[in-house]
């Protein structure tokens, strides 16, 4: 698998956010004002789109954000999901960033924990679903 880097959000990566977040798990506020000041990050297995995120600084974090992670169903459990977070960390390491966060859905920190993300503690709810913020260092 291949990812690809993008300055703007790509059709393709609007597509897979709708279909996971929007049509499976039910999130109405899919799109914000934060896609527009993100890189986005769309993971190809051979020339079909299969996962994006997307990448922002944030001066409240102080450190970068991997946000919007989605893969499509009949890719997970294949390593999409970690190829497309070291693909964002290489990203975040190639502007010199050393630590990314992400807020994780708490059902999925198995997931973020096994790419070695912590949990910063608190539970945010975010449209009636738990999330956590959970952080990496990057060395």
């Amino acid at each position: 698998m291949e990812a690809k880097i993008f300055k703007t959000l790509p059709k393709e990566a609007e597509r897979i956010r709708k279909k996971v977040f929007m049509e499976e798990q039910g999130f109405q506020n899919e799109f914000d004002e934060t896609d527009r000041i993100s890189l986005h990050v769309v993971l190809l297995d051979v020339s079909n789109p299969v996962g994006t995120c997307r990448i922002y600084y944030s001066e409240e974090r102080q450190c970068y954000v991997i946000g919007r992670i989605a893969v499509l169903k009949d890719h997970r459990g294949r390593n999409a999901g970690s190829q497309l977070l070291k693909a964002a960390e290489k990203e975040i390491r190639k502007r010199k960033g050393n630590r990314a966060e992400l807020l994780a859905q708490v059902r999925a920190t198995p997931f973020y924990e096994k790419n070695r993300y912590f949990s910063l503690g608190d539970i945010y709810m975010d449209e009636g679903c738990p999330h956590v913020w959970m952080r990496k260092e990057l060395r």
